[in-house]
């Protein structure tokens, strides 16, 4: 610590950084991601287990092909703001949980859906088939509430 004397504007900003720390903020431990506003009821599941389990979530509806920035953005600045697991559902191309995975170090569960062709088989390979250094814990297609408890075992650890 120096022994210099601090600006005002200084001494201003760490009083109100130690009230902030006696603060008890309630914020949320895992995000639900989902690539469209279709996919809530299928991610719906995920969010009960967390709740039985008193855990907080989040969920927020981001597309990694439309809106790549905004996954880039929420993904890269999770553990910050207190996530410590990120469960993404997609359908289809299903690239949202490869995207987040890319994007955090934190654990990213990823939930293919069920998808108008092939039976989900086509979000079942793209959420498994990540490349080196990218990693994604996959469950199901339609998984959601295996995903909900992998999250809680993996908070809960």
């Amino acid at each position: 610590m120096s022994d210099q004397p601090q600006s005002p504007e200084t001494e201003i900003l760490a009083s109100v950084e130690e009230l902030f720390r006696e603060v008890e903020v309630e914020r949320p431990q895992v995000g639900i991601i989902m690539a469209s506003e279709s996919d809530k009821t299928r991610m719906h599941p995920a969010g009960q287990v967390l709740e039985e389990c008193g855990i907080r979530y989040e969920v927020r509806v981001m597309s990694a092909h439309r809106e790549p920035e905004l996954v880039s953005n929420y993904c890269g600045a999770a553990r910050m703001r207190g996530l410590r697991v990120i469960i993404a559902g997609a359908g289809m191309s299903a690239a949202l949980p490869g995207v987040a995975a890319a994007h955090t170090d934190l654990p990213v569960i990823g939930v293919p859906l069920l998808g108008e062709s092939l039976s989900g088989l086509d979000s079942l390979l793209a959420t498994v088939q990540m490349p080196p250094g990218v990693p994604v814990a996959c469950v199901a297609v339609n998984g959601a509430r295996n995903a909900g408890i992998l999250a809680a075992r993996m908070i809960n650890n």
